[in-house]
C-alpha cells in the first residue's frame, strides 16, 4: 500500500506518505502510531474557539502522556490538567509552565501536594474537605500559599458510559453542590489558602452541549452566592469531556461549547471570569492509531475469530468500557468478508478489540485499530507478562521514534528473588 491517507470522520488522522506496511517491518507490532499534523488540526479547532478570549486550555493529559506528545501541545501553547505527582513530573520534564498547570484527582498524596507547591502550579481543584485542610495545614508548613479552586459535583447526568460518568452525586468526584458554599467559606478562612476558581467536571464522552449547560445552571447561581458572601474567584473551570466520533457519533465543535458557556456567562455579568478548559480525548483521540498483525484465523462452530498480536494490556478500553473501535485492514482484499471477533492471545475471555466486524483477512496481515490516541497506551500494563508496544509519531513522510518498544528483562528489572 503506497500511501495510507486515514480520514477518521470527526478529525483526520494525517498518515501523509508513510508505508504502514514497511513502518510495521521495521518497528514490529502491536504499534502505536500517532500524526504529527493531525495533533496541530486538533489542536487548531480549540485555538480558532478561543481566539480574542479569556480562555486557557489545559491538555488533559491522563489522555496521553508521552513526553512526545506533551511537548507538542506545549509548544502550540496548552497548559496541563494533571491528576497525579507523575504526571506534574512529566509536564515539567518537557518545560511546562506550572502557572498553566492545574492539579485534580480525589486521592493527592503528601509528597505530590508538597511538589506542586514547591513547582508554582496555577491551582489545586479540590475534591474533599479532608483534602483542603490537608493541603492548609502542608502549605502552612512550608510557608507557600496554595491557590485552590474547588471542585463541585453538580449532579448532571453527562448521558455517557457509568465508568467515565463524574458529575452525579453518587460519584466519588467533586464536592456536593449542596455543601460547597460551606466549604468555600471554611476555606476563606484557612491559613495559606487563597481561592482562585471553581472548577466541574461532569463526564467523558460528552456528544451533546447541553449536559455542559445543566452544570452551568447550577454554577452560576452559586457563584453568585460566592460573591455575595466576599469571596471572589478569578476562573471558572469548566473541565474536559467533549468526545470524539468512534463509530457514527455526531461531535459539537469546541467552539459551539465556548461560545455557550461564554454567552451564559456575559448573561449573568460574570464573562469577567477566566475560562479554563480541560479537553483530553478530543484533542489526542483521532490522531492516533494501533497497528497489530493477524497471528491466526480461527473458526468455531459458533464464532469466527481473527487472533492478533495486539491485546487487552495494550488496548484496555474494549474490556472495561465494551469500547468500539473501527478495524481496517491495511491493505484490503478483494473477495467476500466474514463476520470475525477481533482478540487477544490473552488468557481472558475478555480480551477482545472488536466484536462482529466483517472483514477478508489473512493470517500476517496488519490491521489498524482506529481513534487510538487516547485512553489506550496510558491504561497498558504488562499483564501475561507481555512488553507494552513502541509508539511512534509521523510527520509528512519521517517517523520518529518517541517510546521504544520493552524487552522482557524490562519487566522483570525491578523485581527479586527471596
Amino acid at each position: 500500500m503506497k500511501n495510507n491517507h486515514l480520514k477518521l470522520k470527526n478529525n483526520i488522522f494525517h498518515v501523509e506518505n508513510i508505508n504502514l506496511e514497511l513502518l510495521a517491518n521495521k518497528m514490529g507490532t502491536p504499534l502505536y502510531v500517532y500524526s504529527r499534523a493531525a495533533i496541530k488540526d486538533s489542536w487548531n479547532r480549540y485555538a480558532k474557539a478561543i481566539l480574542n478570549k479569556n480562555c486557557l486550555i489545559c491538555y488533559g493529559m491522563k489522555a496521553n502522556s508521552n513526553l512526545a506528545i506533551l511537548k507538542e501541545f506545549s509548544e502550540l501553547g496548552s497548559g496541563f490538567d494533571i491528576v497525579s505527582g507523575g504526571e506534574l513530573e512529566r509536564a515539567l520534564a518537557i518545560g511546562a509552565n506550572p502557572q498553566k498547570i492545574v492539579f485534580s484527582g480525589v486521592g493527592k498524596q503528601e509528597w505530590e501536594i508538597i511538589y506542586a507547591l514547591k513547582s508554582g502550579i496555577k491551582c489545586f481543584n479540590i475534591e474533599s474537605e479532608a483534602e483542603l485542610h490537608k493541603i492548609s495545614d502542608i502549605a502552612s508548613n512550608l510557608h507557600i500559599t496554595a491557590p485552590i479552586s474547588i471542585r463541585v459535583n453538580p449532579d448532571v447526568d453527562a448521558k455517557t458510559h457509568p465508568y467515565i460518568s463524574t458529575g452525579l452525586k453518587e460519584n466519588k468526584f467533586g464536592i456536593s453542590i449542596k455543601n460547597a458554599l460551606n466549604c468555600y467559606k471554611t476555606a476563606s478562612k484557612l491559613p495559606f489558602i487563597d481561592i482562585v476558581g471553581i472548577d466541574c467536571h461532569i463526564g467523558s464522552q460528552l456528544t451533546e452541549i447541553p449536559p455542559f449547560i445543566d452544570a452551568l445552571d447550577k454554577l452560576i447561581p452559586l457563584i453568585k452566592e460566592l460573591i455575595k458572601n466576599n469571596i471572589s474567584i478569578k476562573h471558572l473551570d469548566i473541565g474536559g469531556g467533549l468526545g470524539i466520533t468512534y463509530k457514527d457519533e455526531v461531535i459539537p465543535d469546541p467552539k459551539q461549547i465556548i461560545d455557550s458557556v461564554i454567552l451564559k456567562l456575559k448573561e449573568s455579568n460574570l464573562d469577567h471570569l477566566e475560562l479554563i478548559l480541560e479537553p483530553g480525548r478530543s484533542l489526542i483521540g483521532n490522531c492516533g492509531i494501533l497497528l497489530t498483525k493477524v497471528i491466526y484465523i480461527k473458526h468455531s462452530e459458533d464464532r469466527n475469530f481473527v487472533i492478533v498480536d495486539a491485546a487487552m494490556n495494550d488496548l484496555l478500553r474494549p474490556a472495561l468500557y465494551q469500547s468500539y473501535h473501527e478495524v481496517k485492514p491495511v491493505a484490503p482484499r478483494t473477495g467476500n468478508a466474514k463476520e470475525y471477533d477481533v482478540v487477544g492471545p490473552i488468557c481472558e475471555s475478555a480480551d477482545w478489540l472488536a466484536k462482529n466486524r466483517l472483514l477478508n483477512v489473512q493470517e500476517n496481515d496488519l490491521l489498524i485499530i482506529e481513534s487510538a490516541g487516547a485512553y489506550c497506551t496510558t491504561m497498558s500494563s504488562n499483564y501475561n507478562s507481555r512488553v507494552r508496544p513502541a509508539e511512534v509519531i509521523v510527520d509528512d513522510c519521517k517517523y520518529y521514534i518517541i517510546k521504544n518498544r520493552e524487552n522482557l528483562s524490562d519487566i522483570l528489572k525491578l523485581e527479586t528473588t527471596i
